[in-house]
């Protein structure tokens, strides 16, 4: 006789980096990622075990239903954001999102695609979330967010087909990163040109349509909307790094399954490169964006 096992505290726990992958996904943020978490493992804890046979698929359906609730109020708060709105960096080193073992896996958490969700509808996002970094099957899915199969596939080719319109229109297509020594030694290169306010060669290492772009959130000051072309990105960048890195040193580490750099608690740098020139740098000032990420640095 097959006697089925009462879903316990263990199982939350073994599924928790998951619900938080989803979640982080689904919102941008991983401190709105942690609390939808927790509000899950309150819904675990008054829900009768006996009835749950499969935890894994009972917590992401919670998860995910819990995010498309937090993203109607989020959309309004994504509006009245005050300048550029970029996804709170995360350490993607240690695990916390999930396996990022391939391209693919380290492009769904990278900056540049999750700003892209953002034109998603939430049950667009959701589909492709769970599709694209989790593998779930459209029957999966559908059972995730009571829909049919067919709506699933439908809502993924549509969620697909704007993603790549989207990266078609910035022309920013998926790229790999260069090798971390390779890397190392283009934002070095960058680094001292621009620290050093060395306008010339700095114009040099960018490509002539390279953009960058400061999330300071209204708390610290930065650029209203994105700097476009080489000559105002030279100046912008070395004014940045005058003002918010100063003499700080600077670490590296893997921030949304890329290299990152990270000037103490104040920013986090990310430099992205085509050709060996500098395509796009994205910097997160504003501090409350920092908070988790301070965190994951305290432990590890």
């Amino acid at each position: 006789m097959i006697t089925h096992r009462t879903a316990s505290d263990a199982d939350f726990e073994e599924n928790r980096p998951r619900m938080f992958g989803i979640a982080y996904r689904m919102l941008g943020s991983a401190a709105e990622a942690e609390d939808t978490v927790q509000d899950a493992y309150l819904r675990w804890a008054s829900a009768d075990r006996e009835e749950i046979e499969h935890p894994g698929a009972w917590l992401a359906k919670v998860v995910t239903n819990l995010c498309l609730n937090t993203l109607t109020s989020a959309r309004v708060r994504r509006e009245a954001y005050v300048g550029p709105w970029l996804p709170e960096p995360v350490l993607t080193g240690d695990g916390a999102l999930g396996p990022l073992e391939s391209a693919e896996q380290r492009d769904t958490v990278s900056m540049a695609l999750l700003v892209l969700l953002e034109q998603l509808t939430p049950v667009e996002r959701a589909v492709y979330v769970l599709r694209e970094a989790f593998a779930y099957s459209h029957r999966e899915i559908a059972e995730v967010l009571d829909l049919t199969e067919a709506n699933c596939r439908q809502l993924y080719r549509r969620a697909a087909g704007k993603v790549a319109a989207d990266r078609a229109a910035g022309a920013r297509e998926r790229r790999s990163a260069p090798d971390p020594e390779r890397w190392r030694s283009l934002v070095e290169t960058f680094m001292t040109a621009a620290r050093g306010g060395d306008l010339a060669r700095l114009e040099g290492l960018l490509t002539a349509d390279v953009r960058f772009v400061s999330d300071g959130g209204g708390v610290v000051s930065a650029a209203l909307r994105p700097i476009l072309g080489r000559e105002k990105v030279a100046r912008f960048a070395i004014g940045v790094l005058k003002k918010f890195a100063g003499d700080l040193p600077v670490g590296v580490a893997e921030i949304n399954g890329v290299p990152a750099l990270l000037f103490g608690d104040t920013a986090v740098l990310l430099v992205e490169f085509e050709n060996g020139l500098v395509s796009e740098v994205s910097t997160v000032l504003n501090p409350e964006k920092l908070e988790f990420l301070q965190r994951q640095l305290s432990h590890s």
